[in-house]
């Protein structure tokens, strides 16, 4: 075993949100993850392609109404 295996709250910080979101993720399947005890794990691989599947087309964002803070 050569892949590294990420806690939700160490995929949480890398994200920027809370580790709630990555547990949601992972519950609804969208996230792969493998259980180790009661403690979930994220292969960075899957991280990445998860990541990779996110992207989107800048011609099909609406960012009218958004304001720069």
């Amino acid at each position: 075993m050569t892949e590294t295996l990420l806690t939700a709250a160490e995929v949480a910080e890398q994200l920027r949100v809370s580790t709630m979101t990555i547990y949601r993720l992972i519950r609804s399947g969208e996230l792969p993850a493998v259980r180790v005890g009661r403690n979930y794990r994220v292969r960075a691989g899957d991280l990445d392609a998860y990541l990779d599947g996110q992207v989107v087309d800048p011609a099909s964002v609406d960012l009218r109404g958004v304001s720069d803070i």
